[in-house]
């Protein structure tokens, strides 16, 4: 909505090579209230002032020495490049009237001058230029606003699927229709911190919520490491998965590594904190079927034997130690230590070489 001080400050340029004229119009404009109007003699020197201050309005005479209006108009085209010239033109001459609009004037003014209407017509003139100016503004913003919308939207889809956006996110936006995959062989993780049951009745909600933060921020970055993905988290559980969404001829190693990291970085999570909390693994190897669920909030989820039987090996597990199944056993070797356990499973007990360890040879922390 346009105020009466939006006219009343809008900037106005005339341009008349008689001094004369120039001075009667600016006793016009400035009686009728116009505070910002500036004259020039010289219509050379239009496109410099016009390129500098950006003038609401020109009032410009056409019939001048050296350089006519018709030329300066054709010299504000170059600045003004969206086209629409703020130029309300003086003219004596009829014939120059259609001529000048052609050219790009918006209006136009006879003379000799009639005080009513040079005012009319400039405020005319200045109304169209100022919603012209305020709607190319709104839509600026408004561009800008829709630029960041995608760009967060954009974002949020990464954030939510945590892969590449070549990969799962490029095929959903061509196959909107197919969010999930069969792998036949993944190695999946699913991670229980012992301990943290007990630790509930006596912190804050707020405490356990950053000691759980802290935990799981270690594991995402250890994960990243290794080459998993996370999952999801569920309560004090954490699950990965290896060879998902991009399959991986190393999975049962690289699930096996995170594991016993995982051990480690609980270990060092107490030193620092003081607690005494455990980590109980299971990992197992298997198809699964991995895609994306949900409408509005996407998630990125596994399914299948090889999530079972991590759940089996986890629950059935012992605290401090990662147990994996047959079918994890059989593919891993160097530079795994392997013992067995009860049901035919296996617990992968330290490193024997330096491969993916800090050490020559590390053993995980065993409950006592």
């Amino acid at each position: 909505m346009l105020e009466s001080t939006d006219f009343l400050n809008a900037k106005i340029l005339i341009v008349d090579d008689l001094p004369a004229n120039v001075l009667l119009l600016e006793r016009m404009l400035a009686g009728a209230g116009y505070v910002s109007v500036t004259s020039t003699l010289d219509p050379r020197a239009v496109c410099a002032l016009y390129g500098t201050h950006r003038h609401d309005l020109i009032v410009l005479d056409l019939q001048m020495p050296g350089m006519d209006g018709f030329q300066v108009m054709e010299g504000l085209k170059q600045i003004e490049t969206d086209g629409y010239l703020p130029v309300l033109v003086i003219t004596a001459q009829p014939e120059h009237k259609l001529r000048a609009l052609r050219a790009g004037a918006k209006d136009f003014i006879s003379k000799p001058f009639e005080v009513a209407e040079v005012l009319t017509r400039v405020h005319n003139m200045l109304e169209v230029r100022l919603l012209h100016v305020e709607i190319r503004r709104k839509n600026e913003e408004l561009q800008k606003l829709f630029d960041q919308v995608v760009a967060e939207r954009k974002r949020s889809e990464r954030l939510a699927l945590h892969v590449p956006p070549d990969s799962i996110a490029a095929r959903l936006q061509a196959r909107p229709d197919v969010t999930a995959d069969s792998f036949a062989d993944v190695t999946v993780v699913i991670a229980d911190i012992v301990g943290f049951t007990e630790l509930a009745p006596a912190a804050s909600p707020e405490r356990l919520a950053l000691v759980l933060e802290e935990i799981f921020a270690a594991f995402d970055v250890l994960a990243t490491q290794r080459g998993l993905k996370k999952i999801k988290t569920l309560g004090n559980s954490y699950m990965a998965a290896a060879g998902v969404p991009v399959p991986s001829g190393d999975h049962a190693a690289r699930a096996a590594h995170l594991a016993l990291d995982m051990v480690d970085a609980l270990g060092r999570f107490n030193e620092r904190s003081g607690h005494a909390l455990q980590v109980r693994i299971g990992v197992a190897t298997g198809a699964v079927v991995a895609g994306v669920i949900g409408r509005r909030m996407y998630l990125y989820d596994v399914w299948g034997d090889a999530v079972n039987m991590a759940s089996r090996m986890e629950s059935e597990g012992v605290a401090g130690r990662v147990q994996v199944a047959e079918s994890t056993r059989r593919l891993l070797g160097d530079p795994f230590v392997l013992e067995e356990g009860a049901m035919q499973t296996w617990f992968v007990g330290g490193r024997t070489t330096t491969q993916g360890g800090h050490q020559s040879w590390q053993h995980a922390q065993i409950a006592s």
